[in-house]
Formats: C-alpha cells, sequence, structure tokens
C-alpha cells in the first residue's frame, strides 16, 4: 500500500471521529432544548392550571398524599396478615401490629375449616354459589341489556334512562326491608333464593355496560355483519363480545364485589346457619364472646377475614388491566 493511500485513509478515521463528535455535541444541545422546553411547559402548565399527561410535573406533595393513602388502604390487610398468625393468647397479649410468642398461621387456617364440623367451608361454598348464580348473572343481564339499549331504538328508551339512573341513586339497603317483606310473602327468606335473585339486579353494571357498548362496537360494524347476513345473536356473540371483553370484566368485578361483601341483605333475609354467606357467619364468630358461655375466637375471626378476601384479591390482581380500561370508556372524546 503506498503512502499516499495510507494518508488517504487516516484522513478519512480523523473526519469519521470528528463527525462522531460532532454529532454528540448536537445531541447534548438537543437534549438540553428538549429539558428547557419542557420546564419552560409545566411553567405555563402551573399558570394556566392545566397539566400535560405526556409531560408530567414532579409534586413532592402529591407523592406524600399518594404514600399517605397507600399506607391507609394497605392497613388493614397488614393488620389482617400479622395476627392471623397469632393464637388466642397471643392476640389479646400482644400488640397488634406485632407479631405473637407463637407463629400459628397454619394451625388457625386449620382450626377454620374444622370449627364447629367445618362450618366456615359450608359459608365459603354459599358465597361461591350467590357469586356464580347471582353475580354472574346480573353481569349476563347487564351486558344483553346494556347492549340493547345502546344499539336499538324503540319507543320508551329515555324513560328507560331515566329508571336507570333513579335506581342508581337509590341506596340498596334502602330496597332490603321492602325486598324482605315481599320474599316473606312468597316464602322465600330463609332460602338461597332470598340472596340470589336481588343480586340478579345491577343497574350501575346496566348503565356501565349502555355507555361501554355504546363507544365500543361501532355501528358500521354491525351493519356490514346484517349486510353479510349475519343475525342479531350471532353479530352479538361473535362481533360485539370480544369488543366488550373490558366493559364485561369491569362489571363482573363490580357485581362479585357487590354480592362478596353483602351484609344486610343476609341478615335479614338468612336465619339457618346453614345458608350463611361468609359475612354473616364471621360475624357470628365474632359475638360468640359475648354470649353466655360463648368463647373468644379472634383468632379465627381474623384468619377467616383474611381467607376471605384472598380471592378478591386475586380475581383484582389477574384482571386489572381490563378493568382498568374498562372504568376509564368514555373518559376520552375521539
Amino acid at each position: 500500500m503506498s503512502s499516499a493511500t495510507m494518508a488517504s485513509g487516516r484522513m478519512t478515521e480523523a473526519e469519521l471521529r470528528a463527525q462522531e463528535k460532532a454529532a454528540r455535541k448536537a445531541e447534548k444541545e438537543r437534549q438540553k432544548r428538549i429539558a428547557a422546553d419542557e420546564k419552560a411547559e409545566r411553567k405555563r402548565a402551573e399558570k394556566s392550571g392545566f397539566a400535560n399527561v405526556n409531560n408530567p410535573r414532579r409534586s413532592a406533595l402529591m407523592t406524600v398524599i399518594c404514600a399517605i393513602f397507600a399506607v391507609y388502604c394497605l392497613f388493614p390487610f397488614v393488620y389482617l396478615a400479622i395476627n392471623a398468625t397469632k393464637t388466642q393468647a397471643d392476640f389479646t397479649s400482644t400488640f397488634g401490629l406485632g407479631f405473637g410468642k407463637t407463629f400459628a398461621l397454619w394451625d388457625n387456617i386449620v382450626t377454620v375449616f374444622t370449627y364447629q364440623d367445618g362450618i366456615f367451608g359450608r359459608w365459603f361454598i354459599n358465597t361461591i354459589l350467590y357469586v356464580l348464580v347471582g353475580a354472574g348473572g346480573a353481569t349476563l343481564l347487564a351486558i344483553m341489556g346494556g347492549y340493547a339499549l345502546a344499539k336499538f331504538r324503540f319507543p320508551g328508551r329515555k324513560l328507560v334512562f331515566a329508571v336507570i339512573i333513579g335506581a342508581i341513586s337509590v341506596p340498596g339497603i334502602a330496597l332490603a326491608v321492602p325486598q324482605f317483606l315481599l320474599f316473606a310473602k312468597l316464602n322465600l327468606t330463609n332460602t338461597p333464593w332470598a340472596m340470589i335473585i336481588p343480586s340478579l339486579v345491577s343497574t350501575f353494571g346496566l348503565y356501565l355496560m349502555w355507555i361501554f357498548s355504546d363507544q365500543a362496537v361501532p355501528d358500521e360494524l354491525l351493519e356490514a355483519a346484517r349486510v353479510d347476513g349475519a343475525g342479531e345473536f350471532r353479530t352479538f356473540f361473535q362481533i360485539s363480545l370480544p369488543l366488550l371483553a373490558p366493559g364485561i370484566v369491569t362489571t363482573a368485578l363490580f357485581t362479585i364485589v357487590a354480592t362478596w361483601n353483602n351484609y344486610f341483605l343476609p341478615l335479614i333475609m338468612l336465619k339457618d346457619s346453614n345458608w350463611y354467606p361468609l359475612t354473616i357467619g364471621l360475624n357470628q364468630w365474632k359475638d360468640q364472646a359475648s354470649t353466655a358461655g360463648g368463647q373468644a375466637i379472634q383468632n379465627l375471626v381474623i384468619t377467616g377475614s383474611l381467607i376471605t378476601i384472598i380471592p378478591l384479591v386475586i380475581a383484582f390482581l389477574c384482571l386489572q388491566k381490563y378493568w382498568q380500561s374498562g372504568l376509564a370508556a368514555g373518559a376520552v372524546k375521539e
């Protein structure tokens, strides 16, 4: 290789290094300009009162408030988890947020499922039954009713909307006594039907599916399916249902939680402990110590409460992405 060629090669390498250095310098200057623009935008947002979600400003105050709120929400769960590991003696003699002398979590779990001939297992099965039939039926009715109200036009549609809004504003506890009197006339009290039939109605779920169906299922898609010869049932099950998945999961979670945590309705409807759900059964155990000759079993109540909330926690964690997107439906106008 000649000396001229080598010199030419060295000059080329020098030029490449110079270009790389210039590119790095230009990138640094660009990053500085972006940071300055974002800072200026945050200042403008603070003055106008509006924030840009793509360029959020950091707030120490909001971070502290969110941390306090998180501690407030997690505190009951931490209390249950700690005290479920204690014996009855440790529960009454040790600090509430400290562990006892004996780690008795497994013993407490075994005792919960064997105490009073395993009545806790019966309560758990009853709750599952009420959730599957009651909450499942409420979700199905809400899906079909909401879809029909959103995609079909018929006389009285506005009246139905007004009735639904009015029903949402009525607290469920106000309807418990009239429901009890009605079921007493039908001789359905102290039966599973007294829990299942009222649970089949979810006005909020119907309203939620109405709004979600109106936005998630394009009318043009339904018209195309009808032109291709698809019937209404086929259009609903094969085309609309997949699009409604986030709303369905959100509605299902709301109805499941409402049925799982229902307390006042079974309290007035059920007298036979064999049909109790978990809420009434655990409350009966809690009040056992106040009866004549009753035995205090707070450790079993705490352990049973911890077991009770675990299915709900698992359901929320597994379906989190669906119900979050379902709750956000309608928040943004396209």
